[in-house]
């Protein structure tokens, strides 16, 4: 029986993961700030498929939070062999409109604990010579979309870069760069979704199922929906000022 971690894992992409690896067998260690949520989804996935399920309450824009993770990536007595790093959130604003603590809270948690936990993670893994890392980024990684866009960036590089440098080690490491996915994000940021399109929304079992797949075929990098696969490859063939200025027209909201 193997053991995933999942950080943000009681809503969107992260409880979508958590419901796929439970019905595959896997144990659980389930990260996010809500105990109460926290548990209800443990119970629930045990119940249902039989496996356990241990919670971590831990808020990722702390010091504390981040290492009490860490530390649990670390454990070798009970090991993780899957990390899903997916704890993330978005600002609503242009920049200088939005909070330079909210700038900064969001670059702890999308850079910041991305880069502890995955190396607390690998560490580990690499002793044992074999484990997996899913860096759940985004689209917006692609195009110019401000501090969001720019972090996102960063974990698409930054994980790409390690998995050579951990080629042949037994250690995977994937960017998941997804859409706009039906999930809680947008409206905890107070993101209108009016404008989006019906064709531009994503299933979250269906793009976990995806990542799990890119992810068992050995890729650095998952766009999980062939929608999305050909929008970044015509994103390719449009000038960098055309692109800042659609994305500009649409900052009122963000793809995770």
């Amino acid at each position: 029986m193997t053991t995933a971690l999942i950080t943000g894992s009681t809503s969107g992409i992260g409880a979508a993961f958590a419901r796929r690896l439970a019905a595959d067998g896997h144990d659980l260690v389930l990260v996010a700030r809500n105990i109460e949520r926290l548990r209800e989804q443990a119970t629930e996935l045990h119940d249902r498929h039989g496996i356990e399920a241990e919670v971590l309450t831990a808020d990722l824009a702390e010091d504390a939070g981040i290492e009490a993770v860490a530390a649990r990536l670390g454990d070798r007595k009970n090991p993780v062999d899957l990390l899903i790093n997916n704890a993330g959130f978005g600002n609503k604003g242009r920049y200088l409109d939005v909070a330079m603590a909210d700038e900064l809270r969001m670059l702890k948690v999308h850079c910041e604990a991305v880069l502890r936990l995955t190396s607390a993670a690998a560490e580990a893994m690499r002793e044992r010579g074999r484990g997996g890392v899913v860096n759940v980024a985004s689209v917006a990684a692609f195009v110019p979309r401000g501090t969001y866009g720019a972090s996102k960036a960063w974990v698409v590089q930054f994980t790409q870069g390690a998995a050579r440098d951990l080629a042949g080690s037994g250690v995977r490491l994937m960017a998941l760069a997804p859409g706009f996915v039906r999930t809680e994000f947008h409206e905890r940021a107070g993101m209108g979704t009016d404008t989006i399109p019906n064709w531009m929304w994503l299933d979250a079992d269906k793009l976990v199922a995806a990542a799990l797949d890119d992810l068992a075929r050995g890729k650095s990098l998952s766009i999980p929906d062939p929608r999305y696969k050909a929008l970044m490859g015509a994103a390719k063939l449009v000038p960098r000022g055309v692109l800042g200025a659609v994305s500009s027209r649409t900052r009122k909201y963000g793809p995770q």
